[in-house]
């Protein structure tokens, strides 16, 4: 039996830059940062998700939930500890989709500046292309609490 889907698939696209600035050196924000993006990472509805990071170019970030189960958020790209973290993969989207996400952080007068850019092409859900923007927002300013 074949199921078909009168609808269209629609393509979207996803692009997100946001900044912060922190009171911290380069290497507080960044282990602030790997901290908030592993172990305290905080699902839909503020329910903890913990991820793990294996911290190395080809490393997963993904959500362990035992038994050898669990959803792949994407593979490191890029790794320059304690300035550049870059990551591909489908993050918490679980349909067709590619992204990358990259955490740069920069030496500023009286801290750093912690940047973070969200790309992503696919079949989006609307609701997931909206809320990522609060939610990266609130990661952002949870990495500047832990950092300072």
């Amino acid at each position: 039996m074949m199921t078909v889907d009168s609808q269209p698939d629609t393509i979207r696209t996803l692009n997100i830059v946001k900044e912060i600035q922190i009171s911290a050196t380069v290497e507080a924000v960044f282990a602030a940062m790997i901290d908030e993006i592993t172990v305290s990472f905080m699902g839909h509805n503020n329910t903890p998700m913990p991820l793990k990071l294996e911290q190395w170019p080809g490393g997963r970030w993904f959500r362990d939930t035992g038994n050898n189960t669990g959803h792949l958020w994407g593979h490191v790209q890029v790794i320059k500890p304690p300035k550049l973290l870059e990551i591909t993969g489908p993050m918490f989207m679980s349909y067709p989709v590619a992204s990358h996400v990259q955490w740069r952080v920069k030496e500023n007068v009286g801290g750093c500046l912690l940047q973070l850019s969200h790309r992503a092409i696919g079949m989006i859900d609307e609701e997931h292309a909206a809320g990522v923007q609060e939610g990266w927002m609130e990661k952002m300013n949870s990495i500047r609490r832990k950092a300072e």
